[in-house]
């Protein structure tokens, strides 16, 4: 834009006249532009009748803001403006004038010289600058040839405007012309209308021009891939049409009907519920409505697929023979009498009653036991089918109950697919590793699993994606994990909890006798002319090559040896290779653990206590030693809290009993215990240990030494009574295999004694006890010599107090009412 002069009123710079002023709303007009214009406005109505009095001359300017009714201030109106020549003006009868009026040139607007009863406006006409040079021809060209190709790309404009456009030679008419296009907006034509110079207002007209050819033709490519598609389909659909019309005529069916009744005849033949086969009609119903090019026939199709492919009345019969299924299951495992007394109770009562609800059992016990291979026999004991689902690491409850059909891919949950490969309503169903079920963001698989394996409910079991409702309740549910803790108590309460503590010394020999060395000779392709192993290796095998409660780490060994014979068969050797002491030492290496002393001699401040954990029942060694301090103990090697408090409660009765224990009030106020179990890396909790800690506690005062041989396990009170523990079988299987011959239990777990096998109970001396009395006197080598009781100078009463002072220790709260009971040999 030209820059105004610094002052308005100088004459010799510009020329100032006053012209009557209408303002526009949202309307520009150009020079040489032909336009009736409606006035409707008092103030524009008077300036139209004033300009044609005064001879027709009339200055239009558009305004700013369309909102604004009455014009009073130029600051109202854009600075540059048209002045016009009213050709025609008509007076309609609701007092508006229409006029015809041609734009003749560009002018600014420089104030108003009066607003009523209209305005009259100061303009300065403004004068386009002659331009011919060969950029502004070229911009001419350029611009011609784009208003040809923005008619041809579906512009709102006639076309003969390419034309006129062609036909026009003065470049600032030509670049007015774009105005006339209904894509430019109010501020683009007013700018256009400001820029004087003619070279400027060309590159405006072309950018414009370029940017409305480029929309075009994208919204005419749009056009054409919709019209496309809709002429595809509507001509596929004609095409069916004609087909099914000629399919009718020849008598041949149509292949989406073919579908639909092959669909309807497996509905009939699945022998489902009527409220499912409802269900799965109606669906198909609506199928054959959809026309088949739809994706919801896919959906609806696999949904009635995994309807019909369900064992809705499909039952495998039970073997009722007792004896032929305990013959099976004697084949497969050795040990295991639980497990296997349930199962074949579970068969005769199905005998006897028609209709029995299938138990829930859970099988926990340490890795390697047989949990997972059990259930394979079971079915096989029972006739039934065997499906297998591992729970580990499952953290979405969408895996057990399905996805709903409103996702893409959505596909029954586990329990419904694994029902599904079996083929049959009743299979053996283990859920193996229960306690390893995660929890996340995406739900909760255990409480999903709470309709799963409740008798109460399962029957009408609902998975997400069927939306109908399955019976469960024939199925035999067997669950199997190493710990019972980490199975959400809602979960165990609707299980049978059957413990397996792990095989003893003898049931292991047996077991690589009967199974392991048979199947590995099988998988190493031996015969019995390629190797022997002899009663003696198999034993040592067990007692120095592995320590553990299952019989993995056996089999591993057993394959290791297998694998050195298969080697010198394969080179050759046609002699039998017997494996005895020195071929193990050849073969596996030196021992791995010993088995024998659990201390090669007494130990002062050292008592060994049983515990359990994942992988079955341990040992653990709780050392104690004293020092000069003034703390009451140091307690380290990772111990949870109700380990210390079991720690505390025995140095509790410790110091309350320090007198018959010989020990003196100065040992507690100038010494300090520290507390150790080791393996420090190992988290340790629970109160089983307390009988241990105050053993071990009492030797390091007394400094008499904790028979080698021993091991113990029970929860001490302040009182020195001797509560009840649990796992009682692993722990004395573990302290069988460390080689204790005598193990301290208390009285009340003798009812436990009945799941010892009689082999481990003629080995161990087993004392019952019930206070920390008889817990010292099987476990120090001599019983502690009480200090000599001296009275004490009376002390004054106390307040609200019966007594004299101290006076002499009183005598132990808990005289043992029975000597310990030993129980050997069954």
């Amino acid at each position: 834009m030209p820059r105004r002069p610094s002052n308005p009123d100088d004459e010799r710079t510009i020329t100032i006249r006053e012209l009557p002023l209408v303002a526009l709303r949202e309307t520009v007009i150009f020079p040489e532009m032909i336009v009736p214009l409606t006035v409707g406005r008092d103030k524009s109505v008077a300036a139209v009748n004033a300009a044609v009095a005064e001879g027709g001359q009339i200055a239009l300017v558009t305004q700013r803001s369309v909102d604004d009714e009455d014009i009073s201030d130029p600051g109202q109106l854009f600075g540059v403006g048209t002045v016009a020549k009213i050709a025609q003006v008509v007076q309609l009868q609701d007092g508006t004038v229409r006029a015809i009026i041609q734009g003749q040139g560009r002018m600014r607007l420089h104030g108003f010289a009066q607003s009523e009863p209209h305005i009259r406006a100061r303009i300065e006409e403004l004068t386009e600058p002659a331009s011919s040079d060969v950029e502004v021809q070229a911009l001419m060209r350029s611009v011609q040839a784009q208003v040809e190709q923005y008619v041809q790309a579906g512009a709102p404009v006639p076309p003969e405007a390419a034309v006129a456009a062609r036909n026009i030679t003065e470049p600032g008419l030509l670049a007015d012309m774009t105005a006339y296009s209904p894509d430019m907006t109010t501020e683009q034509r007013q700018e256009l209308l400001e820029t004087i110079d003619v070279l400027e207002r060309l590159k405006l007209a072309s950018a414009f021009l370029a940017h409305q050819i480029e929309v075009h033709e994208l919204k005419g490519r749009i056009q054409s891939e919709v019209k496309s598609e809709m002429d595809k389909t509507q001509r596929e659909y004609i095409l069916r049409e004609q087909m099914k019309a000629i399919q009718r005529e020849l008598g041949e069916e149509d292949p989406q009907q073919a579908e639909v009744n092959e669909l309807r005849e497996k509905v009939e033949a699945a022998g489902m519920p009527e409220e499912v086969k409802t269900r799965a009609l109606k669906e198909i119903d609506r199928m054959s409505r959809i026309p088949s090019a739809s994706p919801e026939v896919g959906v609806i199709r696999s949904y009635v697929d995994w309807l019909v492919g369900l064992p809705w009345n499909v039952t495998t019969d039970d073997r009722y023979d007792i004896k032929e299924a305990a013959k099976i299951l004697d084949e497969d495992h050795y040990g295991l009498e639980k497990v296997k007394e349930r199962i074949l109770e579970y068969l005769a009562v199905r005998a006897l009653a028609e209709k029995i609800r299938s138990p829930i059992l859970a099988l926990v016990g340490p890795p390697g036991v047989g949990k997972t291979s059990l259930g394979r026999s079971i079915a096989r004991a029972m006739g039934r089918k065997f499906v297998r689902m591992s729970l580990g690491g499952i953290h979405d409850e969408a895996e057990i109950r399905g996805h709903r059909r409103t996702y893409i891919g959505a596909l029954p949950g586990r329990i419904i697919q694994n029902i599904k490969t079996a083929g049959t309503n009743n299979p053996v169903f283990m859920l193996d590793e229960i306690d390893k079920i995660g929890m996340d963001f995406r739900g909760d698989p255990s409480s999903a699993l709470l309709e799963v394996l409740d008798p109460e409910q399962n029957n009408t079991f609902q998975d997400n994606y069927l939306e109908v409702p399955f019976d469960l309740s024939k199925v035999l549910f067997i669950a199997t994990g190493n710990l019972i803790d980490p199975i959400p108590m809602a979960l165990r309460d609707r299980m049978e909890i059957i413990q397996l503590p792990g095989y003893t010394q003898q049931e292991k020999t047996e077991i690589g006798r009967r199974f392991l060395i048979p199947k590995q000779m099988e998988n190493h392709g031996l015969k019995d002319r390629h190797i022997q192993i002899t009663d003696e290796a198999m034993t040592e095998l067990v007692q120095a090559y592995t320590k553990e409660a299952g019989v993995r780490n056996l089999e591993r060994e057993l394959a290791n040896t297998m694998r050195k014979v298969a080697r010198s068969v394969a080179e050759g050797r046609k002699r039998k290779t017997v494996i005895d002491h020195k071929k193990l030492l050849e073969y596996l290496g030196p021992p791995r653990f010993e088995y024998g002393e659990l201390e090669p001699e007494d130990q002062t401040g050292s008592a060994t206590g049983l515990v359990v954990t994942e992988v079955g029942g341990d040992v653990v060694a709780i050392e104690v030693t004293r020092m000069d301090g003034k703390e009451d103990f140091i307690l380290t090697g990772q111990l949870g809290e109700v380990m210390r408090e079991s720690a505390r409660a025995g140095l509790s009765w410790i110091r309350s009993h320090a007198t018959e224990l010989g020990i003196s009030r100065e040992t507690f106020e100038k010494q300090t215990l520290h507390i150790h179990v080791p393996a420090g890396a190992i988290p340790k909790d629970g109160p089983s240990a307390g009988i241990t800690m105050a053993t071990a506690m009492v030797s390091a005062f007394t400094g008499i030494p904790v028979r080698k041989d021993l091991a113990m396990t029970g929860e001490i009170t302040l009182r020195g009574r001797v509560l009840p523990i649990g796992g009682l079988k692993s722990k004395i299987l573990a302290a069988h295999l460390a080689g204790a011959r005598i193990v301290v239990i208390p009285r009340k777990n003798e009812k436990d004694l009945r799941d010892i096998p009689d082999e481990i109970r003629k080995q161990i001396k087993i004392v019952l006890v019930e206070s920390m009395d008889q817990v010292l006197d099987a476990a120090l080598r001599r019983r502690p010599k009480p200090l000599p009781v001296t009275p004490k100078t009376p002390a004054r009463r106390e307040r609200g107090g019966e007594g004299e002072g101290e006076g002499p220790l009183p005598k132990p709260s808990y005289p043992p009412e029975q000597p310990a009971v030993v129980v050997q040999g069954g």
